[in-house]
């Protein structure tokens, strides 16, 4: 009985001494440094070296095989186009194919009349010469390409790593600014770097959603205008200063 009673007398302690806050931290074993964590972000905005198209050729016709033919061979000669603009095959990747019967609204309520066949066949170029975007949209059209769905810009890997370096000495100078705010505000002093935790950079791709849609009004004389405006480079770093 009187062994059982001096147990519980420790572990009342144990506890006592767990709830001084002092005590708690120095007795963690996971935390035996004083730390601030901050994050800091990093941005810059550049322009754009490479366009994203996504465009390709719809047809129509009652009798599936005959749309399906149709649509190879239209867009067997937009590709030869490309290629012959100077389009690298490994450029051109084809992002969609798909075979949609259309029904007679007059006569499905009582069955399902197909009145005909659209085959959708859709494929991105990448532009690595951003300038001739608006060029390679036209000579696809010309060359019977009726569906453009999307027009982005992003940077290329050779862009991408030239702004990494500024990106994250932006990033690490923001979060060392606001860990010398919070360490002023509370009365302690930075004395050295416990970690450092880099994320990847962020590249988006900027999207212009005017030249979505039927490729069939672009088929005109005049070049088609395209903008490239800026995107937004940024990456993010976490960093967990010693204090005392």
């Amino acid at each position: 009985m009187r062994e059982r009673t001096v147990t519980l007398i420790l572990v009342l302690l144990v506890v006592i001494l767990a709830l001084i806050p002092g005590v708690a931290m120095a007795a963690d074993p996971a935390c035996p440094e004083n730390l601030i964590t901050v994050s800091g972000t990093g941005e810059v905005m550049t322009e754009p070296d490479i366009g994203l198209v996504t465009l390709g050729v719809q047809t129509e016709h009652a009798d599936v095989r005959t749309a399906q033919e149709q649509n190879a061979m239209i867009m067997d000669e937009i590709i030869t186009s490309l290629l012959a603009a100077g389009i690298p095959r490994q450029d051109i990747q084809t992002v969609s194919y798909n075979i949609y019967p259309v029904y007679d609204d007059e006569t499905r309520p009582f069955g399902e009349d197909v009145k005909y066949y659209q085959v959708t066949s859709m494929v991105q170029v990448t532009v690595r010469e951003v300038s001739r975007t608006g060029e390679i949209i036209d000579i696809a059209v010309k060359n019977g390409a009726n569906q453009v769905s999307s027009v982005g810009f992003s940077l290329s890997p050779e862009k991408e790593k030239s702004l990494r370096a500024t990106v994250l000495t932006q990033a690490v100078g923001n979060a060392r600014s606001d860990a010398d705010v919070t360490a002023a505000a509370t009365g302690v002093t930075i004395t050295g770097v416990k970690s450092v935790v880099v994320g990847s950079v962020y590249v988006p791709v900027a999207y212009d959603n005017r030249y979505s849609g039927s490729a069939e009004m672009k088929a005109v004389s005049v070049p088609t205008p395209i903008e490239t405006g800026q995107i937004k480079v940024s990456a993010q770093v976490s960093i967990s200063y010693l204090i005392t």
